[in-house]
């Protein structure tokens, strides 16, 4: 008789509470590649946003500002570490271990200026109240804790979050999901290490010893092993009969419930399926790129966009002051070339009809110079004169 499979119950035996549910941390849960992949998405797409620092004027709408937190937001917000590498590190914080923190850095305790932005470990840091207060006990590498106030730390929270600490999304919601996954990996990796089904299995009612069978297995692959012998017919004698193994209901369930962990751990995070190639389903955001950036943009980042501009304006600057930031979603929002224009076109202004934007703002957001005069606005009001009547001509050169 050929040799059993491994059984879907003994996968199963993996995932209980005593077994690989309890090895389930922010830490194993990378080894899960979808979980994996949902960060780096996730993460990769915050940290290629810009971050510019805004200015209200007068009631207006607002305009960039020239103010020097922008280099520490968009370029170094510490001398060890870009500001690419201090986003990425924040933003899986608050995905694997339900909060980001970050120090903020004085020039001294009288002053609100900030000269940086030092990341903390969520695991390096202690959020207790007193008297009414918040505060944070930080330990370094060091082991000398020291308190930071409320108004010197950023901290960057998630869903569940109760004006202390949040709970961390993978033991939160993502316990079962990730366990059972890490357990398929590992039942995977250790069925086809051990080779513990193989192909087909010669079969015969005669006793062999261990002599016998190393002889038959050494001449069967001699005979037939190998890539230039694959179609060669088998030719087998002496009682013996060959049985191929195909695969078993219990190893297709498992396949499928390796698929389907793709997808609990997907829903978890906010990332559709589709965009961690799991393409076996079809989105319902619409086709194209542009469709599918919008919907990334609105139904999964924006949630924890706003959390990090409400904190960095609060933190930044007192109430009085009119600066604040806005992470710029146009580059993964915008669609296709031709879509772009004809928008354009609609928002400066056509066929007398007023426009709502300045070339200006059509060319910032394409990351174009300005134009001298690219701030008027089109009002749809044609000029007073003749409509017959021809502008003078030019002067040659002008």
């Amino acid at each position: 008789m050929p040799p059993s499979s491994p059984s879907f119950a003994d996968f199963a035996l993996l995932t209980d509470p005593e077994g690989a549910m309890r090895r389930v941390t922010p830490d194993t849960a990378m080894r899960a590649s979808a979980v994996y992949g949902c960060v780096a998405l996730i993460a990769g797409a915050i940290t290629s946003l810009p971050l510019p620092i805004l200015r209200r004027v007068n009631g207006d709408s607002p305009e960039p500002a020239d103010h020097p937190y922008w280099w520490l937001l968009n370029e170094r917000p510490h001398p060890t570490m870009s500001a690419s590498a201090f986003w990425e590190y924040i933003t899986a914080s608050m995905l694997l271990r339900g909060d980001g923190f970050a120090e903020i850095l004085r020039p001294n305790r009288y002053t609100n200026e900030v000269k940086g932005l030092l990341p903390w470990h969520p695991a390096r840091v202690e959020v207790e109240q007193y008297d009414g207060e918040v505060v944070y006990l930080v330990t370094p590498s060091s082991g000398q804790r020291r308190v930071v106030a409320a108004a010197d730390m950023l901290h960057f929270p998630t869903l569940g979050f109760d004006g202390l600490r949040s709970p961390s999304p993978i033991s939160l919601a993502g316990r079962t999901a990730v366990g059972i996954a890490l357990a398929a990996d590992e039942h995977s990796k250790s069925f086809f290490d051990n080779k513990a089904r193989p192909d087909i299995v010669l079969s015969t009612e005669k006793k062999l010893d261990a002599e016998q069978i190393k002889l038959l297995r050494d001449a069967w692959m001699s005979a037939y092993g190998g890539a230039s012998r694959s179609g060669m017919p088998a030719v087998i004698g002496g009682g013996m009969t060959l049985e191929p193994i195909t695969v078993s209901g219990d190893d297709a369930q498992l396949l499928e419930s390796r698929k389907f962990q793709v997808e609990e751990i997907c829903r978890i995070f906010g990332v559709p399926p589709f965009m961690l190639g799991h393409t076996e389903k079809t989105t319902s955001w619409g086709q194209g790129v542009d469709n599918m950036g919008r919907g990334f943009v609105k139904f999964t980042l924006r949630r924890h966009l706003e959390k990090i501009e409400q904190e960095l304006n609060y933190k930044f600057w007192p109430a009085r002051e009119r600066y604040f930031v806005e992470f710029m979603t146009a580059g993964l929002e915008q669609g296709d070339y031709k879509t772009r224009t004809e928008g354009y076109r609609v928002a400066l202004g056509r066929a007398g009809e007023p426009g709502w934007m300045t070339v200006n703002e059509v060319r910032r957001l394409e990351n174009l110079p300005r134009m001298d005069s690219g701030d008027e606005l089109n009002t749809g009001i044609q000029p007073a004169g003749n409509p017959d009547e021809k502008p003078p001509a030019q002067p040659a050169g002008e």
